[in-house]
């Protein structure tokens, strides 16, 4: 009986040895964390906390666009850069020389203001805007809600853009933005009314400070 048992035996193993080289067995390795992404660049120190890491930029950003659609100045001027300060664009290309740009404190005290500034042309009619810093806030920086509205967000990507030169990453070129966008506002429009605001930060002792606000819109 043994005799005839163990024949039977390395029957049945050779055809599972057979059955395993034809359908091999493969392991699933656990998944891996990707390296989190920070605010260094080619050539810069890795910042030294996590808040300045690309999900600590969002945050900013977050907290930053909060803010402005409270009208809550106090708040934006706590995450301006003491020393940059914070520069309004008013159309898509940003020109560092002529920009206005303010102190944090400037910011905190918006609305006591009253002082009207030129912050540029408007497209196709090429007249002056001269606004108020509240006006000027109101009418183009955030005149729709990109804080919890807006569809489309782009980290260090522009997200759309129109005739208008887009040189945010070479004006800012030591700093990371985040580009919230409205692709359109009335689908009757076919995209020519969309329009964006651009957050730009700069890592500061581990944190994001902003130094850049910049309106775009579909231009002539």
């Amino acid at each position: 009986m043994r005799r005839a048992v163990f024949p039977l035996l390395l029957f049945l193993f050779g055809f599972i040895l057979g059955l395993l080289c034809l359908f091999p067995i493969h392991t699933v390795s656990p998944k891996m964390d990707a390296a989190p992404l920070t605010a260094s660049r080619a050539g810069e120190e890795p910042a030294s906390t996590s808040e300045a890491s690309t999900s600590g930029l969002l945050r900013a950003a977050a907290r930053a666009a909060e803010a402005l659609k409270a009208e809550d100045y106090g708040t934006l001027g706590d995450l301006v850069h003491p020393e940059r300060g914070l520069t309004f664009t008013a159309c898509s290309t940003v020109d560092l020389s002529t920009d206005r740009n303010f102190t944090a404190d400037e910011i905190r005290g918006l609305t006591e203001n009253p002082r009207q500034y030129l912050w540029g042309y408007e497209d196709g009619r090429g007249s002056p805007i001269l606004l108020t810093m509240e006006e000027f806030v109101r009418q183009y920086i955030f005149a729709v809600d990109y804080y919890t509205q807006a569809p489309k967000v782009g980290v260090d990507q522009v997200v759309l853009s129109g005739n208008a030169l887009e040189n945010v990453a070479q004006a800012y070129p030591d700093c990371r933005f985040v580009d919230l966008c409205y692709p359109e506002l009335d689908p009757d429009f076919g995209g020519l009314d969309w329009c964006s605001l651009k957050l730009v930060f700069t890592p500061l002792e581990g944190q994001w400070r902003l130094v850049g606000l910049i309106h775009s819109q579909w231009t002539i």
